[in-house]
């Protein structure tokens, strides 16, 4: 093999919870009554917008969740692996990864930021911004063909994944023309009105405004360093989209630690009550009041002085940096169980008292077979909700701690490091705005749209919150359309 497959713990762990999530995904296709409120997080205009970028920035966390060494082989014909450990998206974007500058360089430039001296070819030194290596070198006279050349690119991007847009919207359109026995031309129609019950317009608009974006980067990315480079000359779009599977592990693998501490003490503080409840209580009411910044600062260092003392354990620095994000989920989980902790409690508390609990109890039912029965099932949509709400704060709970310089290992990418190493850049004179903006654009575009799709989750399993049907009355027609 070209190759030597690496698996880390972070890798494990997001197999793993891809695996599960499929298995729900099936179990939940079989139940009715689990599927409609899946169907109404469906019929969400914003949720389904928020999904679909997600679903973007999911394919690049998993990507670059693929490990694997490179093969290399000797003149003497023995055989043997790369140090460095990289990713399938890695490869992806080798282009990126390899093109460095020397320095800065802004968003599309062809020079860098800075002057430095240079020799003419007379003998004489003038200090001037010298030609990139990379960015635009293709270029024979940019100042004069540097704003067309751009322009072209960018329109040739964007009509790119326009095209991959109308295949996907023509695919789209067929599948529901087959599913109601219509012509295709008939559900366009349909589908631009709006008319469907699931939000397909809102879903095709992001969709294209998705690949368009993503169409145009490409070109522009082929001979350009669309969002500029680093102080080491690193490109910056290159960072940004290495920095989402950071994002994405600490949100998602941090409840995976969070969960089990929340529903075991929850629910048995609320259902056992006496001295169970009490030890609980006292249990997270004692974690809450210990700084949460200062409890993880403190745990990461003492994990940081064992790597620095036990290098053996670590052939790499990837490894070596995959034990610290999986330590850094372990301890936000250790430390953001409380509230989840306290909601179940509370929820518990209510429905042992209703008269199916109770007369399960009078009929020597199990304690373990009514939770797992009865209470279990019921108190499950707000273990849903709190898990979608919090991964929004665990992604910039990452970028905080990061930037103080307690979150992940300063060699791994991820968006608290790029805000930390452009945060002093901000004072300078022109100032270096491209990497904080880069890493502020990304990380919101995250959180957003895991917001939308939060509140669209909220929306459908709290049984609290009134489904408000939107201002704008859809017109009653014959055959209303169902899709």
């Amino acid at each position: 093999m070209p190759f030597e497959p690496v698996i880390l713990w972070t890798d494990a762990l997001v197999y793993v919870l891809v695996i599960a999530i499929a298995v729900a995904v099936v179990y939940v296709r079989r139940h009715e009554h689990l599927r409609q409120p899946w169907r109404r997080v469906a019929h969400s205009a914003p949720g389904m917008v928020g999904l679909v970028v997600l679903a973007f920035f999911v394919v690049f966390g998993l990507l670059d969740s693929l490990h694997c060494r490179a093969r290399i082989d000797d003149a003497a014909g023995k055989t043997s692996y790369a140090v460095e450990v990289s990713s399938v998206l890695d490869a992806v974007l080798r282009p990126l990864k390899v093109r460095n500058e020397k320095t800065y360089s802004a968003p599309l430039a062809y020079r860098l930021f800075a002057r430095e001296t240079i020799e003419l070819p007379d003998g004489r030194q003038i200090r001037a911004f010298p030609r990139l290596r990379y960015g635009g070198a293709h270029l024979k006279a940019p100042e004069e063909e540097w704003r067309t050349d751009v322009v072209r690119r960018a329109l040739a991007g964007a009509a790119g994944g326009f095209i991959v847009w109308v295949v996907a919207a023509m695919l789209v359109c067929a599948a529901l023309a087959r599913a109601r026995a219509q012509s295709i031309e008939q559900v366009w129609r349909t589908l631009t009105r709006g008319d469907f019950e699931l939000p397909w317009r809102s879903i095709l608009i992001t969709l294209a405004c998705m690949l368009i974006l993503i169409g145009a980067a490409t070109v522009l990315a082929a001979k350009y360093h669309v969002l500029g480079t680093s102080k080491v000359g690193e490109d910056v779009l290159y960072q940004a989209l290495k920095s989402i599977r950071t994002a994405l592990v600490i949100g998602t693998l941090t409840t995976l630690v969070m969960l089990p501490f929340a529903i075991l003490l929850g629910i048995a503080a609320g259902y056992f009550k006496g001295w169970a409840d009490d030890v609980i209580q006292y249990v997270y009411t004692t974690l809450n009041s210990i700084p949460a910044v200062l409890l993880i600062a403190a745990a990461v260092l003492m994990m940081q002085v064992y790597v620095d003392t036990h290098p053996q354990l670590f052939p790499s620095g990837a490894e070596r940096a995959d034990l610290r994000l999986l330590f850094l989920c372990a301890i936000l989980g250790v430390t953001s169980w409380t509230s989840l902790c306290r909601l179940l409690r509370g929820e518990t508390l209510k429905m042992r008292e209703l008269d199916y609990i109770q007369a399960a109890q009078a009929f020597g039912v199990s304690h373990l077979r009514i939770i797992l029965r009865h209470i279990l099932p019921n108190v499950m949509h707000i273990v849903l909700i709190a898990v979608v709400m919090e991964f929004s704060g665990l992604v910039l709970a990452e970028a905080v701690l990061s930037y103080v310089g307690v979150g992940v290992d300063p060699s791994m990418i991820s968006y608290g490091t790029m805000i930390n190493a452009a945060r002093l850049e901000m004072a300078r004179d022109p100032m270096v705005w491209w990497s904080l903006a880069a890493a502020f654009v990304f990380m919101f575009s995250l959180v957003l749209a895991a917001n939308l799709f939060a509140d669209a989750v909220r929306d459908a399993f709290d049984p609290r919150v009134a489904i408000v049907k939107p201002l704008r009355l859809r017109r009653a027609r014959p055959g209303a359309a169902r899709a």
